[in-house]
Formats: C-alpha cells, structure tokens, sequence
C-alpha cells in the first residue's frame, strides 16, 4: 500500500539552522545535526535539507556539512542549495544523500536536470518551485520565484511543473511563499492545481502548523508527501524551540483517513 511520506524541512544559514516566515526574518533555531539526531529517534520517513543562502551568495554547496548530515542521517534525505551542476549533483550522491534539489537554476536552464538525471538517476533529481499569489489589483493566479522570493519568474507555475517533470525531474515540490511560517494550513487550491498535472511524486510544503493541517491535504491529494518546518522545530503559541514528530498511531491515523476518502 502507498502511503504518504511526512518530511521535515530543515533551512541552513550560515550552517545553523533557522526558521523562517514568508521567507523572511530567519529565527535560529538551533544545531542541524542534533535535530537530525533526533528525527532518527523518531523515525522520520525522510529529511529535506535546504541551504537558503547559497544560491543568493552563489556560493558552492557545503560538501563538509552535507557529509556530516549524511553520516548522522538514517532515513532519506534530500539536500539543495547551491547545485548548479550534474557533478555538485553526483558529488553529493557521493557523500550519502539519496536526492538533491534544485530550484533556480533549473528555471534558467531546465536541460540541467536531463543532465542530472544522466549522471544520478531521475528518482534523485527534485525541483522545487517557490510560489506565491500574484499581487495587485487586476492580478489573478500565482508566480514563482527564486533567490528567497526576491526575483520573479513570468512563466505559471502549472506550466513550470510540466516543463521540469518533462526535462527530468523525478520529484517536484512545491512550496508556498505566502504561507511559510504562518502555521495556518496548506495552499490547498495550488496543492490540487499542481496535483492535476504532475505525473512524478509530489511533495507539497509552506503552512502546517497540526497534524490536522496534514490530514486536509492528504484528504485533498491524496497519497503525496506532506512536508512542514515550523510544526516540525516548534511547539505551542508561542513557538518554543521543540524538535517533534507524528508517532506511528498518528501517522496511521493519517493513512488510515486518506484511504476512507480514496
């Protein structure tokens, strides 16, 4: 039986581990290496890793952390920031990480994720789209971004998500701007838009703030990967720093709850 993976998403800057909102005001959080110790206690079904500066600073990724994370880390993991290149790919293959991510640079050159599908193998190539509604009176939709939500991209996130799962990505996650840290709940009508049109695994992230929150989506998506930060590091109104995860009988609840609306 398929069931839903539920991922925490775990942002790096300046190698320690941050949280943020709207993609803004980075609050630090802490050690990635003691959380990834701990999501190991708790059986996490994968860890995503995302370093938020590298791309902005074009910097080259962080080989000697994303080594140690890899040697801690006992269930998948995924790993972006900083891959431009299907070598920085297969070098992090390398190193024990079963999928990298990527984000701008495949909206500048999707053909680098064919190239990286060559050298790693479809099923580790992810591309993350970063999108947020449109604003201003007469617009309607929504945009990608890139660079934390500083640039933006012209072409619909729709058609974006076919144009990459096409050039070779094997998983596309999609990642609400306008919901990131708020703890209110998924963007359930990009989730079902997106979930219309891709035909690899999908992971949808930015707004879980319970458990609750997850079961809508998977309800509204059926069998996909539920990601959260903030729910993941935080716990209570006042967002004490708290590393935490679903056990077993919640997360069979969960599945059990999908497969009453299948």
């Amino acid at each position: 039986m398929l069931r839903p993976r539920i991922i925490p998403c775990l942002l790096i800057q300046q190698g320690g581990l941050v949280k943020t909102r709207k993609f803004k005001e980075p609050k630090y959080v802490g050690d990635p290496i003691n959380a990834v110790k701990i999501f190991n206690e708790k059986e996490s079904d994968e860890l995503m890793v995302l370093d938020i500066d590298a791309t902005v600073h074009q910097a080259e990724p962080n080989y000697a952390l994303i080594a140690k994370l890899a040697a801690e880390c006992r269930m998948p993991l995924c790993y972006g920031g900083g891959i431009t290149t299907p070598e920085q790919a297969a070098r992090i293959i390398g190193l024990g990480v079963e999928k990298v991510s990527i984000s701008a640079a495949a909206l500048v050159r999707p053909a680098l994720l064919t190239e990286m599908a060559a050298a790693i193998g479809r099923q580790s190539v992810v591309a993350v789209l970063d999108v947020r509604k449109k604003t201003g009176f007469f617009s309607k939709g929504y945009e990608v971004c890139t660079h934390n939500a500083r640039q933006a991209h012209k072409t619909d996130p729709i058609e974006l998500v076919q144009q990459l799962q096409a050039a070779g990505a094997g998983e596309i996650v999609i990642n609400s701007i306008d919901r990131d840290g708020e703890m209110q709940g998924y963007d359930l009508d990009l989730a079902r838009q997106v979930r219309g049109v891709v035909k690899v695994p999908l992971t949808v992230l930015g707004g879980a703030g319970s458990l609750a929150h997850i079961g809508e989506l998977l309800k509204t998506c059926g069998v996909v990967g539920a990601a959260a930060g903030s729910l993941f590091v935080f716990k209570g109104p006042y967002r004490a720093v708290l590393i935490n995860y679903p056990t077993a009988a919640q997360k069979d609840e969960l599945c059990r709850a999908v497969l009453a609306d299948a």
